[in-house]
């Protein structure tokens, strides 16, 4: 079963990767370290930077409250299960 990390984390651990990725003496390995550091799946955190890169926001909170509001709004359009 899938970790679940909570949003604040994905915004903590995306706002480090991207600073990070920022500053050329510290871009290399970037996503590796910082999973390392915060005990995430680096994978994970790829996925978060990439679409949070890809969304066209500037801050990576804008970017992980909408995929939850996204959640939100898909879960209310499901039918009720019966």
């Amino acid at each position: 079963m899938p970790v679940k990390y909570t949003d604040e984390l994905k915004q903590r651990a995306v706002e480090l990767v991207i600073h990070a990725q920022a500053d050329p003496a510290t871009a290399h390995g970037a996503v590796t370290r910082i999973a390392s550091e915060l005990g995430v799946w680096k994978e994970a955190l790829r996925v978060w930077v990439r679409k949070h890169k890809d969304s066209g926001v500037e801050s990576p909170a804008e970017s992980i409250n909408l995929e939850a509001e996204n959640r939100r709004l898909r879960a209310e359009l499901e039918p009720a299960q019966v």
